[in-house]
């Protein structure tokens, strides 16, 4: 991996190409990061590249001046202390091939991808809460006469007398979303550096001003 960088969603709109055609886009706060640690095979036996996206402050004053940190714990504030680097709220490791062209407080920026890349984006799915069977697996639903007393029930769980239990895997209903989600192979529609913005074709996981992460595609080109 090469390529790869901190952003947060700002939403969906769409635009006008040179050619007219409208195309919709997720629009992506990305960066700038700040480079925070570079991992070496001599010091730690693989190398990579440590990231960190939004500043925060260090500690937060309440009630009865009682502080406490804002999302860092001693280890990570020492290390940005190390760095003389402002207290990151998000902290990222990338394997970079190039891992050892980096130093501390050298600056990942939107730039770094540019129109016509292929990337991958990573983020949360939106939670839906408590969903049934129907929504959540798109089963079918009963009938839905007023004679019918079967309407958006999960239906029959099991399968007869034998093997007289229900099979493991079965779609029953539960807690719906907030999982981890990779759209693949999306096109990086525009670049705005001076604004840190990136452009993507096509809608990404995750709610507004959400955490994402964006790498370069592992699909290979045909």
């Amino acid at each position: 991996m090469k390529k790869a960088i901190l952003a947060k969603k700002v939403g969906m709109t769409q635009i006008f190409m040179e050619d007219g055609t409208v195309v919709p886009v997720t629009v992506l706060s990305a960066g700038p990061c700040t480079v925070t640690q570079v991992k070496t095979d001599e010091t730690d036996g693989y190398s990579a590249v440590k990231v960190g996206y939004e500043e925060a402050k260090e500690k937060l004053k309440t009630d009865g001046d009682v502080y406490h940190r804002h999302g860092v714990n001693k280890a990570q504030a020492g290390e940005f202390k190390k760095g003389e680097l402002p207290v990151q709220k998000y902290l990222k490791e990338f394997r970079f091939e190039n891992a050892a062209d980096y130093k501390v407080g050298d600056q990942i920026k939107a730039d770094i991808f540019e129109e016509g890349d292929r990337v991958d984006v990573i983020g949360v799915s939106r939670g839906k809460g408590f969903q049934g069977a129907i929504k959540r697996f798109n089963q079918h639903r009963g009938p839905m006469g007023h004679g019918s007393k079967f309407h958006r029930h999960q239906g029959s769980n099991g399968s007869s007398s034998d093997p007289s239990r229900v099979y493991k895997g079965k779609g029953m209903p539960g807690h719906m979303g907030s999982v981890r989600v990779t759209v693949q192979n999306l096109k990086v529609v525009r670049v705005d550096a001076e604004k840190n913005l990136i452009l993507v074709k096509g809608a990404i996981p995750g709610a507004k001003k959400s955490l994402v992460t964006i790498k370069e595609t592992v699909i290979a080109e045909a």
